[in-house]
């Protein structure tokens, strides 16, 4: 059975012990807090990220108005200041000059972790650099959640490679695909919903239908939803539902079969770049296949890596 959330109840002075206890850490001054923020869940702002954002001098944002919608959402008044990626060399400056004067500045993104694909690491950088405390107040994360939920590591293997946003443009997107999926190790990226159909296509023509992807959308909101598939079947999935089309999405590619992470040598790499002088990287792949007898799909992955060098 559930239970509502009720002041009265003794959880309530055990979230207020909780809080004083927090609130009475060690909150140096002449420091920046890079704090992270939810992702999608009001819910997951940690009690040490409200008691910083409340704490701090100014409160440095990627964008003022999401920022001070998430602040007055937990009753919040710090003062805002802009700092995103076209101004971040400024917003250094003036950060600087307020940590000079003994203030705590908190830099936030719209969600997650800044300067984790979001901007706020040439700030953490420049303040270090002047010799200032930078301290980190983790929480919500994509990319984290994502594996979290897709088992796509282990205990005994927790390897695994984040990548970002891949390139807008096809032929850039499948050359940086193709180095990425070629590590020994599940790939993480982030990509928007305008661009995710064309990223599953180039995905399946570098790394071939059987190979898995989880596809995490609207991590921690209402409309959820992680499944784990091949490649081959995730343009069906995605069309299934017009809303799956909608929303922040992470993929994560899963680490090659090792049947499929098939290692080179010099002389299957001269094969490739002779056949590519002269037919496409799909043809190449298929003529060296037969010629080596290596798999079709990682000569293909082989074949991009090569073109992209020449470019």
């Amino acid at each position: 059975m559930e239970h509502e959330f009720d002041p009265s109840r003794p959880h309530a002075g055990a979230w207020a012990r909780l809080a004083e206890k927090v609130e009475a850490q060690d909150w140096p001054a002449s420091a920046l807090y890079v704090v992270a923020t939810p992702i999608g869940n009001l819910g997951d702002l940690s009690l040490r990220a409200q008691i910083c954002l409340r704490r701090a001098d100014v409160v440095a944002a990627e964008d003022t108005r999401t920022s001070r919608a998430l602040l007055e959402a937990w009753g919040i008044d710090t003062p805002l200041m802009s700092a995103h990626r076209h101004n971040e060399a400024q917003a250094a400056q003036a950060i600087l000059g307020r940590l000079s004067a003994g203030e705590r500045v908190a830099l936030v993104s719209d969600a997650g972790a800044p300067g984790v694909s979001d901007p706020g690491a040439r700030i953490v950088r420049e303040v270090a650099a002047a010799g200032y405390r930078v301290v980190p107040v983790p929480g919500a994360s994509a990319v984290i959640a994502a594996l979290m939920a897709s088992g796509a590591t282990s205990d005994e293997n927790p390897a695994f490679v984040f990548a970002g946003f891949p390139p807008p443009k096809s032929a850039a997107r499948q050359r940086w695909l193709a180095q990425w999926c070629a590590l020994p190790a599940p790939v993480a990226m982030y990509e928007a919903p305008h661009r995710l159909a064309a990223t599953l296509g180039d995905l399946l023509a570098v790394c071939g239908p059987g190979r898995e992807v989880t596809l995490a959308r609207e991590l921690t909101k209402r409309f959820e939803e992680i499944a784990t598939l091949p490649l081959g079947e995730a343009p069906a999935w995605l069309a299934a539902h017009p809303q799956r089309a909608q929303g922040e999405f992470v993929l994560i590619v899963r680490e090659a079969p090792p049947s499929d992470a098939a290692q080179f040598d010099a002389r299957t790499d001269e094969v490739l770049e002779a056949l590519l002088e002269v037919l496409s990287v799909r043809d190449s792949a298929k003529v060296a296949a037969r010629i080596t007898g290596a798999p079709r799909d990682a000569l293909y992955a082989r074949a991009l890596q090569l073109k992209g060098k020449d470019v």
